[in-house]
């Protein structure tokens, strides 16, 4: 049964209501007062303060001039690299696989309408904490072309509320491994190989073509909240005449370059094989390195390799959750740190528990990379500009925000003090070290953007998150029969890569 279509499902009812009413109050002062306030990357916490809201921006912060509401207000989060799932990757039978096998498992993915499983992938972000979001779009829905897939996207963006960056994703080579397709093949049992080759093998289309098609997705999408970007998969899916066209491109438009690299140490073997003067300085050589290029993982990245991307300005977003998942190990924050990279913390549709709470992605990149003892690796400044500050100019491209004060875009996340400090024997706790030590997607009352109220105890306030997501999970259960052939040729693909990759290891 193939998924039904819906691109104009807009869910009008009751939140056509709650727009109107909010578009109606846009131009009213909003006040909001807190038991505390994180005003920035600084680590600042100022007690008792009401924010003044104005529009899309805070006109003021300041003492509150009575009792506090028991909030606890910070930078509303950023998610530097995600793509934008709807549905968990775990409930594909996709779970604990390294990355290289793992990612041909996202065809079994059914196209479902882009409309609503963006607005289901971006109000699940927003749920947890997250503002500002960077979606590497790698699994397009198909239904129709491409910019006007993404102009559906950027719909969704807008009626949820969210700040989006949407990478283009962009490959012409290694379909299957990294290296030819054939032997790979070979390997395979006839009906196994019959499928992989229907269903994920492809033919490329040239550097001009896939620069072409981000420039028209740019056309038909981009808005001051929706960032369109070049999306290069990697290093090994792009050919060095794709990623030079993509460098040129990038300098004469000022387009922003978002791409994965170094993720895996098969990546790195990769590279070094077939870049043996070091990938990175090949990626120099062809102008792809600058201030323009953000860049997800680099788990495998050498401190030479590190430096001279912070050299560059390059930002790199890290993604613990991810890495741990996909088996992938852990990226060298530390030294990512003293090379001076600006890091950025990404959830990549993988978060700890598959729930995109962004308050624990934070709290694990406290706790991995931190330091032991008393030996401090990373500074709490380090920590909350990795999540709410270096990341946004890797999204939307300014480096406008994360910060609460006067002046500054209203992106803000409101969390329950109460349930914080809910044993409150001391009145001098740290209030930044509480939540960084306790804070989950559970503890937030509120998320604003631009604002606008996005989020509200739990719930999505311009689309209807619950309907959204009950559609989507109907259209994937309605297609999925027609992916029962490939499900079943996984695992021997599995297998098959399994040998190539690790030749000398027993089989799995």
């Amino acid at each position: 049964m193939a998924p039904r279509i819906f691109f104009s499902v807009r869910f009008p009812s009751p939140r056509a209501a709650v727009g109107r009413e909010r578009e109606a109050s846009d131009n009213l002062m909003r006040h909001i007062d807190c038991a505390h306030v994180l005003t920035g990357a600084d680590g600042t916490v100022l007690p008792a303060q009401r924010i003044a809201i104005d529009g899309e921006r805070i006109a003021s912060l300041g003492p509150a001039p009575g009792s506090s509401a028991p909030l606890f207000a910070m930078p509303a989060l950023v998610n530097a690299h995600d793509h934008g799932r709807a549905v968990r990757t775990l409930s594909l039978g996709a779970g604990n696989k390294p990355l290289e096998s793992w990612i041909a498992y996202l065809a079994l993915f059914p196209s479902v309408d882009p409309y609503l499983a963006a607005a289901v992938s971006l109000a699940n972000s927003a749920r947890g904490g997250q503002g500002t979001i960077m979606m590497h779009y790698t699994r397009a829905q198909g239904f129709t072309d491409l910019p006007t897939e993404a102009k559906e996207i950027a719909r969704a963006a807008r009626d949820v509320g969210v700040r989006v960056g949407f990478a283009v994703s962009l490959r012409d080579r290694n379909p299957l491994v990294y290296g030819p397709s054939e032997p790979i093949l070979a390997a395979l049992p006839p009906e196994a190989r019959a499928e992989i080759e229907k269903r994920l093998l492809y033919k490329p289309h040239t550097p001009a073509e896939l620069v072409a098609l981000t420039e028209a997705v740019a056309a038909a999408a981009a808005n001051p909240m929706f960032e369109v970007q070049y999306g290069p998969n990697g290093v090994q899916w792009c050919s060095d005449a794709l990623l030079e066209a993509i460098a040129e491109a990038s300098a004469s438009k000022g387009r922003r370059i978002h791409m994965h690299l170094l993720e895996t140490r098969y990546q790195r073997n990769y590279a070094d094989t077939h870049y043996p003067d070091g990938v990175v300085k090949h990626l120099d050589k062809l102008g792809f390195l600058s201030e323009r290029l953000s860049l997800a993982h680099c788990v495998c990245a050498r401190p030479d390799e590190l430096e001279l991307l912070a050299e560059r300005g390059v930002r790199i977003a890290n993604n613990n959750s991810s890495n741990l998942h996909l088996r992938s190990g852990m990226a060298p924050v530390s030294t990512m740190l003293k090379a001076g990279c600006r890091l950025a913390i990404g959830v990549d549709a993988t978060a700890l528990d598959f729930d995109d709470d962004a308050l624990r992605e934070l709290r694990l990149v406290h706790f991995l990379h931190a330091g032991t003892g008393f030996k401090l690796e990373m500074s709490r400044r380090q920590l909350l500009e990795m999540g709410f500050v270096n990341g946004r100019f890797s999204v939307v491209n300014t480096d406008d925000g994360g910060r609460i004060a006067a002046g500054a875009p209203a992106d803000l996340l409101l969390l329950d003090w109460a349930a914080l400090d809910d044993e409150h024997i001391r009145d001098d706790v740290d209030p930044l070290e509480l939540m960084l030590a306790r804070a989950t997607a559970s503890h937030i009352r509120e998320l604003i953007v631009a604002g606008r109220s996005v989020v509200k105890d739990g719930v999505v306030q311009g689309i209807d998150h619950a309907a959204a997501r009950s559609e989507v999970l109907t259209q994937m259960r309605a297609g999925m029969a027609a992916n029962d052939a490939l499900a079943r040729a996984l695992p021997a693909l599995a297998k098959v890569m399994a040998s190539f990759y690790e030749p000398e290891a027993p089989c799995c």
